[in-house]
């Protein structure tokens, strides 16, 4: 009988983050075999404890198969999300209306001078001048947010459900849709940082909030008014894809549904 032979690893291990003071618990996943010149690319996300619900590793195999003909490969470093995580994420240098947000920046930290020289260390088969990144809800704000910080490092975003809304006021003390969302704000202040790609999805049931009474759910209106902005900072449709999932919500299931498209947009052939 023939053996089925796994075309994805994973690995897992504790790392204590100087920048945090504390230990993380992080996933590895790459591929079994690496075809002789081929490109291995990383890919790291927040919230690894999300990745691990939806069996990551299953959607590498459905989707990822050796010898890896049309696919360009990638080792995926996940950092799992504690009770911390509405502090270590957010937006580099801006606390939210409830002061949350304050170790963003030691986040980003980790992630450039901590995770990336880790991994060239101990998986020298990875091209670490090829890094995307990528986060869901809060943890795909985060990511956006470290590659507009460090636009020099990274590739590819991914944000799915990316909490666009994150703001500086509240709805209730004199909050402007305009000025008020941190990363629309800090996108106005920025000029065009040309290698960067985006991945953006939302689902239609993703939340019940229209702050503006427009027959749109507040995350959608968010999500498209970023892209309106990259738009008018010089990037097109060559730059930005959109993923909208009809009856999707803020969820799992959903994200793993979104997921394979993400991974063939960015690594398929």
């Amino acid at each position: 009988m023939k053996l089925y032979k796994e075309n994805w690893k994973k690995e897992s291990i504790n790392l204590f983050s100087v920048q945090h003071q504390k230990e993380l618990l992080l996933d590895f996943y790459f591929p079994n075999e690496i075809p002789f010149g081929k490109t291995v690319e990383v890919l790291l996300f927040n919230d690894g404890q999300i990745l691990e619900e939806m069996n990551f590793k299953s959607i590498l195999e459905t989707n990822f198969k050796f010898p890896f003909r049309k696919n360009k490969l990638f080792l995926v470093a996940t950092v799992h999300a504690d009770k911390e995580r509405v502090q270590d994420y957010g937006t580099i240098g801006v606390l939210n209306a409830k002061g949350q947000g304050e170790n963003a920046k030691k986040h980003g930290k980790f992630f450039t001078e901590e995770l990336l020289p880790y991994i060239a260390e101990h998986y020298p088969f990875v091209d670490i001048e090829y890094t995307n990144i990528a986060g869901f809800s809060l943890g795909g704000l985060s990511a956006f947010d470290i590659a507009w910080t460090y636009p020099t490092i990274f590739k590819k975003v991914g944000v799915f459900s990316g909490s666009f809304w994150w703001r500086s006021k509240e709805l209730n003390a004199g909050y402007d849709n305009e000025k008020d969302r941190i990363m629309l704000a800090k996108l106005r202040n920025y000029n065009y940082q040309s290698q960067l790609q985006f991945f953006l999805e939302c689902g239609t049931l993703d939340e019940d909030s229209d702050r503006n009474n427009n027959g749109i759910i507040d995350s959608i209106d968010d999500t498209k008014d970023i892209i309106q902005q990259l738009k008018v900072m010089g990037y097109n449709e060559k730059n930005i894809t959109y993923l909208e999932i009809e009856g999707g919500k803020h969820d799992v299931p959903t994200w793993k549904t979104a997921m394979p498209s993400f991974l063939k947009w960015g690594w398929y052939k």
